[in-house]
């Protein structure tokens, strides 16, 4: 009787192992059908494009005076890019880095516009029924730094009201720090 007992338990123990694997398998597949690797897509970059993010990636590096001015010329140049998914990484980029430090008001308005630009030409669909990250970007370049926009689409209104809803919560909280 335990030799039956511990046939049937290896022979299950297989089944499960096998129907895991092929859970995997399908979940793998899935995710190929709809475009999704599980491996990171490498970016191929055309030579403007890598020069643009080389600059990005040193901006953190160059003083401030330098950094603001760097900053706006490199908007002006993604702006001039063909619409692709290299321009909005660059434009996202550059729009995330652009409010560490005070590099002016017309700056950040170059740097907006050139992402809104960029969120007409490349739609980003939304992130689980929530705005994707360049239209959340844009609203707070929006909301807190006090730059324009025209982008009228239901995302980035949509991240617009999450920040105002955010800032009304936090508003709402009632609490003292006595010592740090």
């Amino acid at each position: 009787m335990n030799l039956i007992r511990a046939f049937s338990c290896k022979r299950s123990s297989r089944i499960l192992l096998i129907a895991a694997g092929m859970s995997i398998l399908m979940l793998a597949a899935g995710l190929f059908a709809k475009g999704i690797s599980p491996q990171k897509e490498e970016i191929v970059w055309s030579p403007q494009e890598k020069a643009i993010a080389e600059q990005i990636h040193g901006l953190r590096k160059l003083p401030d005076d330098v950094r603001a001015r760097t900053t706006k010329e490199l908007a002006l140049q993604i702006r001039q890019l063909p619409p692709t998914p290299n321009k909005l990484r660059l434009a996202d980029g550059l729009a995330n880095l652009s409010t560490e430090g005070d590099f002016g008001h017309d700056t950040l308005q170059e740097v907006a516009t050139t992402l809104a630009d960029t969120l007409l030409q490349e739609p980003v669909p939304d992130e689980k029924g929530q705005p994707a990250a360049p239209y959340v970007e844009l609203a707070q370049l929006v909301r807190y730094e006090h730059v324009q926009t025209t982008l009228d689409v239901p995302q980035f209104k949509q991240a617009m009201a999450k920040l105002e809803a955010d800032d009304r919560l936090r508003q709402k909280a009632d609490f003292t720090l006595t010592d740090l």
